[in-house]
Parts: structure tokens; C-alpha cells; sequence
């Protein structure tokens, strides 16, 4: 299956670079460009991508707020958002994994971790750019909108949902955990986690791998490491 790649940004030089990459691949094509969000909500609708890339600072309607807008249609629950951007650790980028984004990357990022990220987004894994610290976004993601130690009591009760192993397999997903290293350190197959990541995520509403990670955070179930 080909992959649809949406790219959204305001630079068309770099629009184009994007284009001539992911192009070049087999299993994925650039169905549209947008060089703002409100573009990159309605191209979204229009050409029915899978990935969309998304810089997060663009005129207008931000990347921010058009992940916001995407992931809360229910006619796009198939899209995922990769979020790029110049700064890999940023508060505007904890933001938008909250709205709804698989994601991020930094534009200076090699191609083949560009083609990889589309790829993982596609799956539905969760993507955090190898250069940036999972610690560093835990403690963004704990710091909350001003509420104590940034625990979500709503998101919190959602978990009395989940069986002893979903939570233990919820635990090691926000530690960035794959599904192989998953499996080894629990002692099951890799076919059986998948198992409990997919009804972990039916259970708790998750579109993707990244909102587990955020939700876990969120509910107090993983503390961030500080150090």
C-alpha cells in the first residue's frame, strides 16, 4: 500500500526538497502541499493522506493548531501527524503530541530518518526524534496546564479500565519501548503485546502510540525521570 504524504510548511524550497525525497520512494507519494495550517487542514480533508508532515511555525494558522484540528475530526482518525521543527525539545512540540501528533522530528534530520518516521506514523508507532531526551518531554508533559504535578484525575480513572498487563505494557511503551524489547522484558511474544498495546489504546481512546505515552504521563501512572 502506498503511503500519502501531505506536507505542510512555509518554505517552498524545502517543500519541494521533502517532495523529491519522499517521491523517490516506492511506497510513498506527496499527494499535496500546504504553506499554512488552515491549507493543511483543508488539503488533509481534500486529498485523504495517511502522514502528514507538519512544520509547527507557520503564518496564520499555526502546525499547533492545525494538529488540533485534524485529530479532532473524527472523518480524519486515520491521518497521522509528524511534526517538524527547528527546536527537537520545545514546549510547542509537547503541545502538539497533547493535540494529537505522533510526533516530531527535526528538519536536520537525515533522509533516511525522514522516510523512517513517515513509515513508523504510518504504522501507527509512536515518534520521538533520536536526538531528543524522552526525560526532557516527560517533564514537559508533567508540568500539565497549571494543575498539581500535571496528573490528569480524568485520564487517571480511565486506567482502572486497563488488566494488570495492559498497564504494565502501557508503562513500557512511555519509556519508548518497541514491541520486540516489550516482549523480552515481560517474557511473551511480540504478537501478544501488540495485543495489549491495541486494546490499551481502544480502552483509553489513544489514536497512536504517542498518545499512550502522553496519556501516561498525563495520569500519574509514569513519573518523569528528572535527571
Amino acid at each position: 500500500m502506498t503511503i500519502r504524504v501531505l506536507l505542510a510548511d512555509d518554505q517552498a524550497l524545502l517543500r519541494s526538497a521533502f517532495r523529491v525525497l519522499v517521491d523517490s520512494e516506492p511506497d510513498m507519494e506527496v499527494v499535496g502541499e500546504a504553506s499554512d495550517g488552515a491549507e493543511a487542514v483543508l488539503l488533509t480533508k481534500e486529498t485523504q493522506a495517511d502522514v502528514v508532515l507538519m512544520d509547527i511555525r507557520m503564518p496564520g494558522t499555526d502546525g499547533l493548531a492545525a494538529t488540533r484540528q485534524i485529530s479532532a475530526d473524527p472523518a480524519l482518525g486515520h491521518v497521522r501527524v509528524v511534526i517538524l521543527t527547528t527546536f527537537e525539545v520545545d514546549d510547542y512540540v509537547v503541545q502538539a503530541l497533547r493535540a494529537g501528533a505522533s510526533g516530531f522530528l527535526g528538519k536536520g534530520s537525515e533522509p533516511e530518518e525522514l522516510l523512517n518516521a513517515i513509515r513508523l506514523a504510518a504504522g501507527g508507532e509512536a515518534l520521538l526524534s533520536p536526538t531528543a531526551t524522552k526525560g526532557l518531554i516527560a517533564r514537559f508533559l508533567a508540568q500539565g496546564d497549571g494543575a498539581d504535578d500535571g496528573r490528569d484525575p480524568a485520564r487517571a480513572d480511565r486506567l482502572d479500565a486497563l488488566t494488570v498487563r495492559e498497564r504494565e505494557v502501557l508503562v513500557q511503551v512511555a519509556g519508548g519501548q518497541s514491541n520486540d524489547e516489550i516482549a523480552e522484558r515481560l517474557e511473551v511474544s511480540p504478537l501478544t503485546v501488540k495485543t495489549h498495546v491495541n486494546r490499551a489504546m481502544a480502552k483509553l481512546g489513544a489514536r497512536d502510540r504517542a498518545q499512550l505515552v502522553v496519556i501516561a504521563y498525563e495520569s500519574g501512572l509514569v513519573r518523569p525521570r528528572m535527571d
